[in-house]
């Protein structure tokens, strides 16, 4: 059977499915009420203590006065001294609201009481015996009418170096319940502004809480923690948090698995995980960084790192990086369709215009001239794909050459590819992804320098040789060259002189060989006005890569970018 829910189960059940805004405005209207409630009380109590005390001073100042009447002094002790005293006992209790006045001789025997048939018996009080040895006093006592104060003063003659009796005046005090109602005028009225003022509040609070979690509650906001928690972990990517001084504050296992890191670093500065991290640097200018090349632990990684913001405030930074190796292979396969899709295009295009000749040779009657005309560009191509085929190991790269070769073709370019050419495996750093992008920029690069030249100008050469060392690349133009003070800016992104939205090739070859631990020198002669070598070392580099090493030799001709 199921377990039935008592009552305490069932409000907090309730409770649980309120919003937070009547969940604050609840605890805000029981914490006024109780602080209210709690001050009343404590208010109560200090004002019937302070009553009790000026009661009590009241009762000693009777007392005293009775104790100094010269007929009560000489009338204690006498056998008809109630005669004497019970009128003046009385009168005074009369006028000064006082419960009782009783005066006693040194025996305790009453010559005075409220009730008459007390006269002549013994007082029992504990308290008496103090007042009988000369001490004035004033004490408690919680009798059948209520709590009362007692003043206990001596009775003393010749000149009061004699004790002849004991003057005791009781007051009733009144009790904090009764307090509590002879103000319940007053203490309404403040109860209800105080929680008037106290829903005020609790709207107020609770509307500026809902503001800044955006509206949301808190089970909404924890499980879109736990959502967002799990994402991170389930991403490829690394991810890397870092707060306002710079210490880690999130961390997914992906970024654990790339930098190597097995114990918990929340917390932690970041340069204790990563020494040489480039975030403190956005923290402090708030600017983006995209797409950054870097190395860590030995391998190389695409990074970004962005600032975040509360509001206008920059309260920490993000990273987010991974494995360079991982993004192309998820490009390769379209890296290498583009490159298939441009070498087929122009091989389209090419084709088109030998088919349209033949067909203008065939219609003018010149059969031996078509004939002679198709053996020579079967020869020509079969010559380039042969070579293309048999030498070069990566489909990928073949295509792209035979691409460049045909839009080379579409220029009126003479582009020369080495005999020699050869890629048997790429080198350790260098990917295919890479690699297209080193030979696809320079290629187009040496295209278009001589394009626009003269017809014994419009050459380029192109040789790629796999050799134990490494992979040399070797690409030259005829075209006007580049000057010395444009060799030092080429690299540079978005250095350009051929309009806008271009000078970002060179930048890429750049950044590629200088992940790869490579080289790039830059010479020129008098047949070849532009000479660029690229050199990537086969086995992995001993040092990080910070920088492709550049080099310049020769004499300048021209310039061109």
């Amino acid at each position: 059977m199921a377990q039935k829910l008592i009552p305490t189960d069932v409000t907090v059940m309730k409770l649980r499915h309120l919003s937070l805004s009547t969940r604050m405005a609840l605890l805000s209207l029981a914490s006024v009420l109780c602080a209210v409630l709690v001050g009343v009380l404590v208010l109560a109590l200090r004002v019937a203590d302070l009553v009790e005390e000026e009661m009590g001073l009241r009762a000693l100042a009777i007392a005293r006065t009775l104790a100094q009447l010269e007929v009560v002094q000489k009338s204690v002790s006498l056998p008809q001294g109630a005669e004497a005293i019970q009128p003046i006992a009385e009168k005074t209790r009369l006028a000064t609201a006082a419960e009782y006045v009783v005066v006693t001789d040194m025996e305790g025997t009453r010559y005075s009481h409220p009730v008459a048939e007390r006269i002549g018996k013994h007082v029992t009080d504990a308290d008496f015996s103090r007042a009988l040895s000369g001490e004035e006093f004033v004490s408690r006592a919680a009798g059948v009418l209520g709590p009362s104060v007692r003043a206990f003063v001596p009775l003393k003659t010749e000149e009061g170096t004699r004790q002849v009796g004991v003057v005791v005046v009781g007051i009733l005090t009144p009790t904090w319940t009764s307090l509590l109602r002879a103000l319940q005028v007053e203490i309404y009225p403040a109860i209800g502004v105080g929680l008037v003022i106290g829903l005020l509040g609790a709207a107020f609070l609770a509307a500026r809480v809902k503001r800044a979690m955006f509206s949301m509650e808190p089970e909404e906001i924890a499980r879109l923690l736990e959502e967002r928690t799990a994402i991170f972990q389930a991403m490829g990517e690394g991810i890397i948090a870092i707060d306002r001084e710079g210490r880690i504050t999130v961390i997914n296992a992906a970024a654990r698995r790339i930098i190597g890191c097995t114990e918990e670093v929340v917390g932690k500065p970041i340069e204790e995980v990563l020494p040489d991290s480039h975030l403190r640097r956005v923290l402090s200018t708030g600017q983006p960084e995209w797409n950054q090349e870097r190395v860590l632990q030995g391998t190389v990684v695409i990074s970004n790192r962005v600032p975040v913001r509360a509001g206008e405030a920059i309260v920490g930074a993000v990273s987010t990086f991974r494995e360079k190796s991982e993004v192309h292979r998820l490009a390769e396969e379209l890296t290498g369709v583009k490159a298939l899709v441009e070498a087929l295009r122009v091989q389209n295009h090419e084709h088109q215009n030998k088919l349209h000749t033949i067909a203008g040779l065939i219609q003018l009657g010149r059969h031996k001239e078509a004939l002679d005309y198709i053996y020579e560009v079967t020869e020509e191509h079969q010559k380039v794909v042969s070579l293309l085929t048999r030498q070069i190991g990566e489909p990928c790269i073949a295509g792209l050459l035979a691409g460049k070769y045909g839009r080379a073709k579409e220029l009126g370019v003479h582009l020369e590819i080495d005999p020699a050419t050869n890629l048997k495996a790429l080198p350790v750093m260098l990917d295919r992804g890479a690699l297209t992008v080193i030979l696809g920029n320079l290629l187009e690069n040496a295209l278009e320098a001589v394009r626009d030249g003269p017809p014994e100008k419009r050459k380029v050469y192109f040789g790629m040789f796999d050799g134990p060392e490494g992979l040399t690349i070797t690409v030259r133009d005829k075209g006007p060259g580049i000057l010395a003070p444009q060799r030092e800016l080429v690299f540079r992104p978005g250095y350009t002189t051929k309009g806008s939205e271009r000078g970002l090739g060179l930048h890429l070859v750049h950044r590629s060989v200088a992940t790869a631990g490579g080289t790039i020198t830059i010479t020129s002669n008098e047949e070849w006005p532009t000479v660029i070598t690229v050199t990537v070392p086969r086995a992995r580099p001993g040092r990080k890569s910070g920088g492709a090493a550049v080099h310049y030799h020769g004499t300048h001709y021209g310039a061109h970018h």
